[in-house]
């Protein structure tokens, strides 16, 4: 090999100077103690909310709500929103009240809608305080991205077509700090159309049902 002459940089060295520098690995970011007991005791509510629905469906029939009215439809559509552990009926006490109410059937399922928005809360509370634990699942990272782009519409398809993933949802806007007055705002909507269409189906089908039985 050839080498340069006395008093330049010989060839045959190694150089240096283009070795990549070590870069420090990244240090975790520390929580202050508001935001660790903030978001304990969102997963604390979360929980307590869930436990006490579940003990209250267990000792009650949900669908005697339907004969208590509007009051009986935001219950049951709360308590069917509010956990996923228990099968509740909110639906179904949501469309036998608006056929027992034909007049009244829109006001029936914005009232359901009301109720299983606010149900919902108990994800997004989830989320928020215990965002780690199922960051690492892929349809969460899907809706994690979804809500820091398109927040509100992401809310609003979900909550609008009958679907498991609103639960992911509100983990996803928990855990991204999504303002909670959007999130319910924006599920509300989407539930009012959903429980508007089914009521509306509801009466329809059976409005010409009794017609064909006639």
């Amino acid at each position: 090999m050839l080498a340069a002459t006395k008093g330049s940089l010989s060839l045959t060295e190694p150089i240096t100077s283009l070795k990549p520098t070590p870069t420090e690995p990244p240090t975790s970011q520390k929580l202050s103690a508001w935001q660790i007991l903030s978001r304990a005791g969102s997963i604390l509510l979360a929980v307590g909310i869930t436990v006490g629905i579940a003990i209250f469906a267990s000792r009650f029939d949900i669908e005697q709500l339907r004969q208590y009215g509007y009051p009986g439809v935001f219950l049951a559509s709360l308590l069917a929103n509010a956990t996923i552990a228990l099968p509740v009926p909110g639906v179904a006490v949501t469309i036998g009240t608006a056929l027992a109410l034909p007049n009244e059937w829109w006001l029936v399922a914005l009232v359901g809608a009301v109720g299983e928005a606010l149900g919902e809360s108990t994800a997004y509370l989830a989320g928020y305080g215990g965002s780690g634990v199922i960051e690492n699942r892929h349809m969460y990272q899907r809706l994690h991205t979804w809500m820091e782009r398109h927040g509100m519409a992401t809310v609003f398809v979900l909550s609008a077509i009958p679907n498991p993933l609103i639960d992911l949802a509100g983990l996803a806007a928990g855990a991204s700090k999504y303002p909670y007055y959007k999130f319910i705002l924006a599920c509300w909507l989407g539930k009012s159309i959903k429980t508007l269409i089914i009521c509306w189906a509801a009466i329809s089908s059976a409005t010409w049902l009794l017609r064909f039985l006639a």
